[in-house]
């Protein structure tokens, strides 16, 4: 599965016909549940992907298996936090999380993404956390792609 799927991005790169340097547009997303185990074996297992250029985004960071120990071992560039705090990011406590979240993500030099983005409010709270990116259907609602 991991070789057809490391196929799969590098055809799609090569379709892009730009020389793309050494970062590909491409990021690889895991949720936290995955990276549970042998963090050697997940390396392992990133390395071909990684090694092509593509950045990894952590999804779902928050959701209550959060190890900090993956953000040392493996080369994350993305934390998407986990959709259920951020419904519920109007709660002072649930917002002090998330602004945790953000600040350990700044001093890493990670971008955090927001997930389950609903309304304006909700959005204008990730903005004072200094959340980096959002995802919603504040901003839209997902489309199938023309073909």
């Amino acid at each position: 599965m991991i070789q057809g799927l490391f196929a799969e991005a590098q055809a799609a790169c090569m379709l892009c016909g730009v020389d793309m340097g050494p970062t590909k547009p491409i990021v690889l997303e895991i949720t936290e549940r995955q990276l549970l185990g042998d963090v050697n074996a997940v390396k392992a297992k990133l390395a071909p992907f990684l090694d092509f250029g593509m950045r990894l985004a952590i999804d779902d960071f928050g959701s209550g298996y959060s190890s900090f120990q993956y953000l040392a071992d493996l080369p994350v560039s993305f934390l998407k936090i986990e959709g259920s705090l951020i419904q519920q990011v109007k709660d002072k406590r649930i917002r002090q999380i998330v602004k945790r979240i953000s600040d350990i993500a700044k001093d890493l030099q990670l971008i955090t993404i927001a997930e389950y983005v609903e309304d304006a409010d909700t959005a204008d709270i990730l903005c004072e956390l200094e959340i980096d990116w959002a995802q919603g259907y504040f901003f839209g609602r997902p489309v199938l792609a023309r073909q």
